[in-house]
């Protein structure tokens, strides 16, 4: 009879409990599945990083040797064109990418004729970077001796080449170790655009691992990504050794 109590106690604390033990079940992860669609989305991660690296590299740095020249006292100076583009560049850099990527999706459509997929991805990926390296470039434009510039100058070379064959050398390894940096961003940033609609990696640890409360598929994501940032850094630090030897 003492034992009734103690029984009923026990079973109303189960039947209290198991609602809350029931909230978030932790599926079983089946692997088959799981794979290409892991596959897949790292092929989608890759289109966008690889896409917007390749647009952004050419338009950024681009923009950082146009800023760079048209510096006062520099080569090319000009007060407008410096102006204009230093204040683009300032604008855009502060705000993050998914307001960007939001802000742009009427462009993104009309630009790329769809504002949702991995391609889509690429416009508002490849817009942001590249105003990121065209301040990296510029950064590592000046830091180069004026000296070796001013020395080009004295031998009658024109401000085109001296910027060509003599300053973009000087800088070419600090540029790589940024232009691995900004490789390491949009891994990130693809991350966020497959939560707007990008797909990717991003999209798949939101819908399968973060949604579906599958944690192992998070997990993976995770590992995965960490070792495309990991083969993505060795490789911009062995190029930056590579250059900076040759250099010497």
């Amino acid at each position: 009879m003492s034992t009734l109590p103690c029984a009923n106690w026990r079973a109303s604390s189960r039947s209290r409990t198991s609602p809350s033990a029931k909230e978030h079940p932790l599926p079983e992860t089946d692997f088959s599945t799981l794979l290409p669609k892991i596959w897949n989305a790292l092929l989608e991660t890759l289109v966008m990083v690889t896409g917007a690296f390749i647009a952004a590299a050419v338009l950024g740095v681009l923009l950082g040797h146009v800023v760079y020249a048209t510096r006062a006292g520099n080569l090319l100076q000009n007060a407008t064109v410096f102006t204009v583009i230093n204040a683009v560049v300032n604008i855009v850099r502060p705000v993050p990418f998914i307001i960007v990527a939001v802000a742009l999706i009427p462009v993104t459509r009309i630009v790329m004729g769809s504002s949702i997929g991995p391609v889509a991805a690429i416009f508002p990926l490849a817009l942001v970077a590249s105003v990121a390296i065209a301040r990296i470039a510029e950064s590592n434009l000046v830091a180069v001796d004026p000296g070796v510039v001013e020395a080009g100058a004295a031998m009658g070379v024109r401000p085109w080449r001296v910027l060509f064959t003599i300053v973009i050398p000087e800088a070419l390894g600090p540029l790589a170790l940024g232009l691995t940096y900004i490789f390491v961003a949009l891994v990130d940033a693809t991350a966020v655009a497959g939560v707007i609609g990008g797909g990717g990696l991003g999209n798949l640890a939101m819908t399968y691992g973060y949604q579906r409360f599958d944690w192992v598929t998070m997990f993976i994501v995770i590992a995965v990504l960490i070792a495309i940032v990991q083969l993505a850094q060795f490789a911009g630090n062995r190029i930056a050794r590579l250059v900076m030897h040759e250099g010497r």
